[in-house]
This record gives C-alpha cells, sequence and structure tokens, in this order.
C-alpha cells in the first residue's frame, strides 16, 4: 500500500517502526554498553591502550572494570528488550544523541543536537519516558558498583604489593597498610625520615581522637531494597574475580568451569532482573527510627569488622616504626550518630524516638557482643590458666576460661533481653508516657563494666604463654568494646536555639518572672548564671501539663526532651549540639535546662556556629562564656565547638565562608590557649563542595588552620558518603587509615601559616566574593523564581528520602531552605552555583590588580588556599552550563527570567578562565585523570537523565491539559516516579547529593 494511503497516525507508527529496526541495528553493530549478544564476566578484557570511552573522548577505564560495566550494561539492556521491547530502540537513540552532544566542538552544535532530544523526548509518553529514566539510571547505578568493586579490587592488590615494589615514594613498612602518603603506612616513617622521635610519634598517635558523627541527612537517595541487590551483584563480581585470578594450576574449588562460569552469570543476569523490575523509588518517607537503624547497620556490619582489622594493622605497622604495640584499649577511633537525636527543624524525632534509638542500639551491641564473646568460649578450650584465674573460677574447674567466660556470656544475653523488654514496653506505652523500667543490677550498662571482666582473661593468656590465643579475636572484642561500648553508637541530641529561649520564657512567665525573650543578654546571663548556681529545680516534673495556656506544645517538647536526657543511661548521649547559636546565653539555657530535668551529668553543650555573622561573632561570645565562674566549674576545662560549613557557605558564598571558617578556629584556639581551655572542634560537614566537603580528606585535614586541630578531629559523615565510605570493609579500612594518618601528620608537619599580605588578600577575595554572591542570591529579585522554575526545588519535598523537611521552617525563601535541599537542586540542574558563584570575579579582580602576582604566589606556596582553588575546579568541571541553559529553555518563558540565567552562565565563564589562570591548568582539573575518564564514561549517561527531567518538570507543571493528549497517559504519579528516578540517577552520577 502506498504510504500516500495511509493515515497520518499509520504513517507515524511506519516511520517509527523504521526508526526503531535502523537503531537496532546500529546499536548491535557499534558494540555499545547496552549490547553484547552474549554478555558474560569471563570474556578476556579488551587492553588499556586499545579501549575507549564510548565517544572515544578519553581513556577508557580499566580494562577489568570497562569489562565488568559493559557485561551488565548488556545484560541491562537485553532485559529491557526483553520486558520493553519497544523502550529499547528509544534509550539506544537518546543515547546516541547524548554522545553526539558530548563529542559536539561548538554551542551551535550542542545547541543544534539538544533541539533533536527534546524534540524526540516530546514524542515519548509518559510511561515510556519514566521507562527510558530508568534505564539510564540503572545503568549509572551499575557502574557505581563496578567502580566500587574496582576500587576494592585495587586497594586489595596494593595490600598484596611488598612496599620496596609498589612504586611509592615511600619504601618503609611491613606491608600492613599501604605505604602511601595518606596512609598510616606511609606517615609514620615519613615522620621519622622527618627527625621525629620515634617516642614522641607513639605519644601522638596513641593519644590522638577521630570521632566519626554519622547524621541522617536526607542525601542517601537510593532505596535500602536497590541497595541490598547492589550489594549482592558486588559479590558476584567479587566471585567472578576469584575465578579469574585461577590459572588451573592448583585444583581447587575457584577453578573456572564452564557450569561455574554459567551459574555465576545467571547469578548476575537474576539480580540485574529483579532491580530492572522492581521500583528506584521509595514507597514513602523513612522515619527518624529507621533512618537510625540504616546509619546501626552500617556499624553493626562493616565498621564492625573494619575497626579491629584496621587496629591490627596499625598495631603491626607502629612496632615496626617504634618497637611499641598499640595499647589494647586505645580509643583512637570513635563513632557517635546524629539519627534519632537530631530534631533540629524535624518535628518527628522526639523524646520516644531518641528513646527508642538508644534502646535499640543497646540492644545491638550487647546481641553483637554475646555472639563474638560465644566464639571466644568455642576457641578457647584450655584447661590450665594462672593463678588469678584459677582464684576466680576454683580449683575444680576444668575449662577455666570457658568457666570464666559463660556468666560474662550470660549477662550479655541478659542485657539484650533487658533492651529488648524495655522496647517492648516504650513501643507499648507511647501514647502514655510512663517512666522506664531501671536495669536489674547485673546487667552491662558501660564499657568499664565489661573491660573490667575482659582485660583480666587477657592478661591470664599473656601470663600463661598463650598470647597467640590473647591477641586474636580477644583483642578484636576488647577493642570492639573500647570503641563502640554498650552503646554502638552514641547519640548527640540537636535543637535550635529558639527552640530554648520560647521554653524559658514560658518558665519566667509562668513564675511571674517576665518574658525571658524580652530580657537583655547581660539579663539572661545573669539570671541562667544565678539558677545553674543554686542547684533547685525551676519546675517540678510534669508541671507544664497543667498549665496549657502558658506552655506551648513546642515549649513541652523542648522540656520533655531534656526530660529524656536525663533518664538515660551512661554513654547513651553524646554531645547537645546547639544550631543557630549566637550568644552565650544560648548555651547557659542548655545547661541550666538540663540540670534543671535531673541531668546529673550533663552533656557537652557545643554551639554551632553557622552563618558569616555567627563566625565572626564566635570569638566574642566564647570569650563571655570562659569568663563565667558558674560555667567554668561545670565543663572542667573542656569544650565542644561546632562550625558550620554548609550553612556560613549558602549564607556568603564558598569563598568567604571558607576563610571566615579559618579564622574563627585561629582565632577561637589562641583564645582557649589563654584561657587553658581544652577545645574541640566539630566539623559539620557535608558531602559536596558546597557544603565544606572534600574527596581528598588528608589534603582536607591538613589544609585546616595550624594549631587548632590539635589531635582531635571530630567530623559529620553524611547521606551517601556513609555508604561510599564505609559501606565495604576494604573501602572502610582505608577510610579509617587516610583519617588516623591526617590528623597524625598534621599534628607534626610544619605548614605555613599566612603571612600578613596573605590575609589581606583574602581579606580582599572574601569581600569580592561574598558581595557577588549576594548580589545575586539575595540582591536579584530574580533569583527565587529562577531558582525555584530552573531547578527541582520545589519537587524535592516529594522525594522519600529522609524524615526532615526540607525547610526549617513553613514558607520563608532561600533563606529559609535547607543548605542539602540548596545544593541538590543545583548540582541536579549542573549548574552547581552554590559552590562557585563570587569565586570567579573575586579572583580575576585580584589577578588583574597589582597583587595579581602575589595572588600566584599565594596559590602555589599556601595549601590550604591551594586546595580551596582545587575544589572549585572539580566542581567546575562536573558542572554544564549548556544542560542548566537547557533546564532554562524548557521550564522558563519569561524572557526577563532568563536573563538572570544568561548571567549565572557568564559568571561560570569568568570563573572557570579565572580557575584556569591561577592554575596554569590547559582544561578544568586536566591533572586528574581519574575524574577525567569517569566523567567522560558517565556524562553521555548523565546528560540523557538531565535532559529527561527537564521534560519530566515541565510536563509536571504544565497547566493544561498536554498530558491528557494523544500518546501521553496523563498519569501524574507515572510522571513523580519518573521525576524521582531521574533525580536517584543524577545523583549516582555525579557521585554525590548534598
Amino acid at each position: 500500500m502506498s504510504s500516500m494511503l495511509l493515515s497520518p497516525a499509520r504513517q507515524l507508527c511506519r516511520i517509527r517502526n523504521n526508526r526503531i529496526s535502523s537503531i537496532i541495528a546500529r546499536s548491535q553493530s557499534s558494540y555499545s554498553s547496552f549490547h553484547d549478544p552474549n554478555p558474560t564476566l569471563f570474556k578476556p578484557p579488551a587492553p588499556s591502550s586499545t579501549a575507549q570511552t564510548d565517544d572515544g573522548s578519553a581513556p577508557a577505564l580499566p580494562p577489568l572494570l570497562r569489562s565488568d560495566v559493559r557485561t551488565m550494561g548488556s545484560i541491562l539492556g537485553s532485559l529491557i528488550q526483553s520486558t520493553t521491547p519497544n523502550v529499547f530502540p528509544q534509550v539506544e537513540e537518546l543515547r546516541q544523541y547524548t554522545k553526539q552532544w558530548n563529542s559536539a566542538s561548538t554551542p551551535e552544535e550542542k545547541t543544534e543536537v539538544i533541539t533533536r532530544i527534546n524534540k524526540f523526548l516530546s514524542t515519548l509518553s509518559d510511561k515510556e519516558l519514566s521507562a527510558v529514566a530508568r534505564s539510564f539510571s540503572h545503568f549509572l547505578a551499575l557502574a557505581n558498583t563496578a567502580e566500587r568493586h574496582n576500587r576494592v579490587r585495587v586497594l586489595r592488590a596494593g595490600s598484596l604489593t611488598t612496599p620496596e615494589t609498589n612504586g611509592d615514594d615511600v619504601t618503609h613498612g611491613v606491608g600492613a597498610l599501604p605505604p602511601k602518603h595518606d596512609s598510616c603506612g606511609g606517615v609514620l616513617y615519613d615522620l621519622l625520615e622527618r627527625g621525629v622521635p620515634a617516642d614522641e610519634i607513639y605519644d601522638t598517635l596513641v593519644n590522638q581522637s577521630v570521632e566519626i558523627v554519622l547524621t541522617a541527612h536526607p542525601t542517601e537517595v537510593n532505596r535500602p531494597t536497590i541497595m541490598s541487590k547492589h550489594e549482592r551483584i558486588y559479590n558476584h563480581l567479587t566471585s567472578a574475580d576469584v575465578f579469574r585470578e585461577s590459572d588451573g594450576s592448583v585444583k581447587t574449588t575457584s577453578v573456572p568451569t564452564p557450569y561455574r562460569q554459567s551459574r555465576l552469570n545467571d547469578a548476575l543476569r537474576c539480580e540485574i532482573s529483579l532491580l530492572w523490575q522492581s521500583s528506584k523509588v521509595s514507597p514513602q518517607k523513612p522515619s527518624p527510627v529507621e533512618e537510625a537503624r540504616r546509619g546501626t547497620l552500617v556499624a553493626e556490619t562493616t565498621l564492625w569488622d573494619a575497626l579491629p582489622s584496621f587496629l591490627r594493622r596499625l598495631d603491626a605497622t607502629l612496632y615496626d616504626a617504634t618497637s611499641k604495640r598499640l595499647p589494647l584499649t586505645a580509643n583512637i577511633l570513635k563513632f557517635a550518630s546524629w539519627m534519632g537525636g537530631d530534631r533540629d527543624g524535624n518535628p518527628t524525632v522526639t523524646p520516644d524516638v531518641t528513646r527508642e534509638v538508644c534502646l535499640e542500639n543497646r540492644r545491638t551491641a550487647a546481641k553483637k557482643l554475646k555472639e563474638d564473646l560465644e566464639n571466644v568460649y568455642k576457641m578457647l578450650s584450655l584447661v590450665n590458666c594462672g593463678e588469678e584465674l584459677r582464684r576466680v573460677v576454683g580449683d575444680d574447674c576444668y575449662e577455666p576460661y570457658r568457666a570464666y567466660l559463660e556468666p560474662i556470656v550470660q549477662r550479655l544475653a541478659d542485657t539484650e533481653a533487658w533492651a529488648t523488654q524495655s522496647l517492648f514496653n516504650l513501643r507499648s506505652s507511647k501514647l502514655e508516657h510512663s517512666a522506664p523500667t531501671p536495669p536489674p543490677p547485673h546487667v552491662y550498662l558501660t564499657k568499664s563494666q565489661l573491660l573490667d571482666d575482659l582485660l583480666p582473661i587477657h592478661s591470664d593468656l599473656v601470663s600463661t604463654g598463650n598470647s597467640i590465643h590473647a591477641d586474636g579475636t580477644l583483642t578484636d572484642v576488647i577493642r570492639r568494646v573500647s570503641t563502640f561500648g554498650l552503646t554502638l553508637l552514641p547519640l548527640d541530641v540537636r535543637q535550635e536555639s529558639d527552640r530554648h529561649e520560647e521554653a524559658l520564657d514560658c518558665i519566667t512567665r509562668y513564675l511571674g518572672l517576665g518574658s525571658y525573650k524580652e530580657w537583655s543578654e547581660k539579663s539572661k546571663i545573669i539570671f541562667l548564671q544565678n539558677e545553674i548556681s543554686s542547684h533547685r529545680p525551676l519546675l517540678r516534673h510534669g508541671e507544664w501539663h497543667d498549665y496549657p495556656e502558658i506552655f506551648t506544645p513546642t515549649a513541652v517538647d523542648t522540656l520533655e526532651t531534656f526530660e529524656m536526657i536525663s533518664e538515660q543511661h551512661p554513654e547513651s548521649l553524646g554531645t547537645y549540639v546547639i544550631s543557630q547559636a549566637t550568644s552565650a546565653s544560648d548555651v547557659l539555657a542548655v545547661l541550666l535546662l538540663q540540670l534543671n530535668a535531673g541531668v546529673k551529668k550533663p552533656l557537652p553543650v557545643a554551639p554551632l556556629f553557622e552563618t558569616l555573622d555567627d563566625l565572626n561573632g564566635a570569638t566574642k561570645t566564647m570569650d563571655t562564656l570562659w569568663s563565667l565562674p558558674a560555667y567554668l566549674g561545670i565543663i572542667g576545662g573542656k569544650q565542644e565547638i561546632m562550625i558550620g560549613y554548609s550553612d556560613s557557605a549558602k549564607d556568603a558564598g564558598r569563598m568567604a565562608a571558607s576563610w571566615a571558617q579559618y579564622e574563627t578556629q585561629e582565632s577561637l584556639a589562641n583564645l582557649a590557649r589563654e584561657r587553658n581551655i581544652d577545645v574541640t572542634f566539630f566539623h559539620g560537614k557535608g558531602g559536596t563542595v558546597g557544603r565544606g566537603g572534600n574527596p581528598a580528606t588528608f589534603q582536607a585535614i591538613l589544609a585546616h588552620a595550624p594549631d587548632t586541630i590539635n589531635s582531635r578531629f571530630r567530623v559529620t559523615e553524611q547521606g551517601e558518603m556513609i555508604s561510599q565510605n564505609f559501606g565495604h570493609n576494604v573501602i572502610a579500612e582505608r577510610t579509617l587509615d587516610i583519617f588516623t594518618a591526617a590528623v597524625l601528620a598534621e599534628h607534626h608537619i610544619h605548614r605555613p601559616r599566612p603571612c600578613e599580605k596573605w590575609r589581606q588578600l583574602m581579606d580582599r577575595l572574601s569581600e569580592i566574593s561574598c558581595d557577588s554572591y549576594r548580589q545575586v542570591v539575595r540582591g536579584d529579585d530574580r533569583f527565587v523564581e529562577y531558582f525555584r522554575t530552573a531547578t527541582p526545588e520545589l519537587e524535592l519535598a516529594r522525594l522519600n528520602i529522609g524524615s526532615r523537611p526540607a525547610k526549617k521552617k513553613v514558607g520563608g525563601g532561600v533563606e529559609s531552605l535547607r543548605a542539602i535541599p540548596w545544593i541538590f537542586a543545583w548540582m541536579q540542574n549542573r549548574l552547581n552555583m552554590p559552590s562557585w558563584l563570587g569565586v570567579g570575579d573575586a579572583i580575576e579582580e585580584v589577578l588583574k590588580s597589582e597583587d595579581g602576582d602575589e595572588l600566584r604566589r599565594m596559590y602555589k606556596e599556601w595549601d590550604s588556599f591551594r586546595t580551596t582553588i582545587h575544589l572549585v575546579e572539580m566542581v567546575l568541571a562536573k558542572s554544564s552550563p549548556e544542560i542548566s541553559q537547557n533546564y532554562e529553555e524548557t521550564l522558563i518563558s519569561d524572557s526577563h527570567l532568563k536573563s538572570l540565567g544568561t548571567v549565572l552562565r557568564e559568571k561560570h565563564s569568568v570563573t572557570q578562565n579565572a580557575i584556569l589562570d591561577i592554575t596554569g591548568h590547559k582544561t578544568l582539573s586536566d591533572d586528574n585523570e581519574l575524574l577525567m575518564r569517569l566523567l567522560a564514561v558517565r556524562n553521555p549517561y548523565v546528560y540523557a537523565l538531565n535532559v529527561i527531567q527537564a521534560e519530566v518538570l515541565k510536563r509536571l507543571r504544565s497547566e493544561d491539559d498536554a498530558a491528557t493528549q494523544e500518546g501521553n497517559n496523563g498519569d501524574k504519579d507515572v510522571l513523580e516516579d519518573a521525576l524521582g528516578i531521574t533525580i536517584t540517577g543524577i545523583a549516582n552520577g555525579m557521585g554525590n547529593t548534598g
């Protein structure tokens, strides 16, 4: 039949079918990442010299990694073809387009390609759009799993290589830890070569403290269900490596027979099939307790094994370098959590939530330690022991060590049972809270109680010539107890200062003293000091319930939070963090409210200084506090201060915030030394550069101002960074090694302080960059509307990736938005604006001035400044103004609003040129081969998700009936799922979220 006789719909159908056939043929012949006719884990990988990225633009990934990615991509492609045959050609067509866009050399070519992409996407139904998005999102997630596996593969290979043949500059050590500059296997020997005495290195190491605080910020976008499937895929890749490494010379079960290869290929195909046919989007938001369980899972799985394994390696390395052993109970690494304790702006974190999480943590710790000691019990069947132990167990005991351990194991079982029953009682009485049942006298509550029982058996084994048994599993258990205790992860409590002020205002009005809120700072301090010194309660327990006309619901919640704190057993809780702290009275208020609730040993109170003004005023605030006798008498010469990296950058821009953080820590450290206060800075950093993060942890720690860390480093680990840094034992060990090595090196390696001229330059750079940043974010009346239109900011609240609301307060503009969605939204549209805005204007202006040469010298000679520049450069390399412009063209119709986008892209260009100028690089991050290689491989897939996301946002926001036109099903749920899929995929592709 002639095409002229066909209806328009039939003609369109024929054209589309022809296009599908053409695409399938082209994709098969091009051997794409989505199509290998016979995908298998056992096909020999292409040599590195011949392999390239899909578009040939950069060196390819390592051969085995590339082989794994192609195999899994091909399996995914075959599943797409078999389950949704109409989707595969659409996926391939879009992938071809994005490859063309990625390789286009001129703006005109890019514009032409992206116009074709948008036209193509407009022909897809909502369901087709969602399916295509799922394809790309799953591919990027599989690539992440392969890359994580390859990282472990490389780390393991490095650990099997002797230091002398490693190729690194350090050639010492016993091979327990890698001889790298950012590992204890390198740092210990480097310090010796620098002339630092071995005893001094030893004393520093065994007395230093690194505390990693896991937080519940909603930046882990992947569903736990999906993550568990990826974990099984990871295990299949590991099994394949065992087979691939076997050459058949030794007859073992690892010989790669065809049957075993087939079984493993089938297992991988099965898991990817389950992934493809499962929803990537969580059906509902997690509760705070569920968030806490996810965080606890990291501690009870990877960290539980990684910690003693790392300490064993460190012990061997330390002995080789200093001839001294790491003390059994050395507490050089600590872990804590905000999950279930952070109530700042999150009304779902109630006192009962914190109670529940504390009890769950205790139950888990008791259960894990009981299981560990049961294993020790099974091993220690020795019939002889030392005199001390014999006196305890009696002369008639046949197996003394087992007899000694039996009651300890039973006490742990009783501890687990008590925590389980307490949880049941709590959950049963939530509607009407009753006081918790006191624990039986024989359960373990503190780590010292259990250590007092375990250390004698270790000592006895050593004294009887059984060190090999003492230093085995028993040592690992003792080190776990020293680190995790009976609480697994102590919870910090965080709340904003306004809530404490409101509670005290209700109290003073109830007592007839007037409105606390209306008092001057001086009057508040006098009142708080007097009440702290008086040791008398302001209120009876629960008295607030009788006067609802005075005590507001939020004040009641605050007061009951302090009641909850008073009930907790030792070591359940850590620090009380006050967000939005601005004055000395903010800290005193929390101290008084703890004492009023009957807290016997008040939690350390850490003010969190967040905004630029808060940072600049921090020294004055602490000077006032450290001048008050009542306060000094309680803190015992120790103070924790939290530095907010996220909100200060959101407030003033990256450059100004970074310098303010540096100077504030310097100033506070100097003041603490004058007042003889032992200060610990708590660094509230996120995963992204815009929130203070730095993927190069070692360099980041050494970039801090000298004499501010002083061997004590407390830092948050947030969202997706938890799984990235602690999701696998080998990676977790490496992360712990880097933190430990960095804090040790920071204490001993001399680093230049900025001279007066450099300080003046930083002041100038900060002023220019802050003005430029605020001129846009605060001063341009187009900004808020542009931000909310050109990014998915408004839609982020719909995502079920965390229990916290996206905003601190209902209503309000950008200032009320949390730092996480602020960064998240700009990352999604690929402009990454918060991480670089203002930096380029500042550098460009100074480079053109008479101080240009001095600025270049500062970059070359001052590590802290150079680190900041390199971080901005990395963010720019991961940005795409062209993709951001597509969001703008797709989502914004107002030309006046669009003009702001033009301004932002011009500023991006200015920043890029300024960074290239000062670094001397020809292209962004051209000295970071790994980043460039990964971006070259990932970008076409991320670009695809970016353009799909813009189209989805357009449809979701449409006010007409476009969604019900022919070819669209108008199902809003489908579009919202599609949006969640693109957000997850882009986050996976970029390697971070918030």
